[in-house]
């Protein structure tokens, strides 16, 4: 009795197996998940984060309207502490990923001291604090880091009417520090990285870029500084990358996560 089948029959039985068999689900694509959003002098400024096919975040940031930049007014009330025009959660899975827990936007109608912010701009601060911590921020702690980035320096200014600002500290921010070749020019800013501690441990990096930079519709790259004695493998955002998008007529402000 002949019981194998014929070639033809177990051909068809082979593809009706493969057919049958169950495929492997594609790929996920990355995907963008929003934050919490506000308007800002006529423009919506949100937070965001990108998550890859395997639930990694891989980037997180903002997104800044030209409205918004364009809308600044030319004249504000000086007010101390600044209020921020701003304050906004990322998204939860960044939160958990990179331990940045939100963004705040300062606009700087007039600039401030030393002289090459005197001229206005915006300050965009990503905070690893809760904003309630922040908040509180009175600046009655001095404590200094024990250790600046590379070409940083923290300086003490004296303001007429608040005194000396130890480590230019400001309340519910906190301590400052900058480029030190910056600080002592003569040349006004365009854009550059501030890092920011409070009771001695850092709290904040922020982009602080001149208007007139931003009215240049024009992407730029703004490095992280190298901070020495940290671990090689210390989890770090590579630096923020302004991506101008004309069909959105907005910027796109996004650290790269390790």
């Amino acid at each position: 009795m002949h019981l194998h089948p014929s070639r033809p029959a177990a051909c068809l039985l082979i593809a009706l197996a493969a057919a049958c068999a169950e495929e492997a689900p594609p790929p996920q694509e990355a995907r963008t998940v929003e934050g919490e959003c506000a308007e800002v002098y006529g423009g919506q400024v949100c937070t965001w984060a990108t998550i890859d096919g395997s639930d990694k975040v891989t980037e997180f940031g903002a997104i800044i309207p030209l409205a918004t930049i364009e809308g600044a007014p030319a004249e504000m009330e000086m007010a101390w502490p600044p209020a921020a025009q701003a304050s906004l959660a990322l998204p939860e899975a960044a939160r958990t990923a990179t331990g940045m827990q939100h963004f705040t936007v300062n606009w700087e109608a007039g600039g401030h001291p030393p002289g090459p912010y005197l001229t206005p701009h915006f300050d965009f601060h990503f905070y690893s604090i809760p904003a309630t911590e922040r908040m509180a921020i009175d600046c009655s702690d001095t404590t200094k880091p024990t250790m600046l980035p590379v070409g940083y320096a923290m300086e003490d200014p004296e303001v007429p009417g608040l005194g000396v600002l130890v480590g230019t500290c400001v309340p519910q921010m906190g301590m400052h520090s900058l480029p030190a070749g910056e600080m002592g020019s003569t040349d006004i800013f365009s854009a550059t990285m501030v890092m920011g501690y409070y009771r001695g441990k850092p709290i904040f990096v922020e982009p602080m870029i001149a208007r007139a930079k931003l009215l240049e519709r024009a992407s730029f790259e703004l490095p992280m500084p190298v901070v020495e004695g940290a671990p090689a493998d210390a989890p770090r955002p590579r630096g923020v990358v302004a991506t101008y998008d004309p069909e959105a007529n907005a910027y796109r402000l996004a650290f790269a996560v390790p």
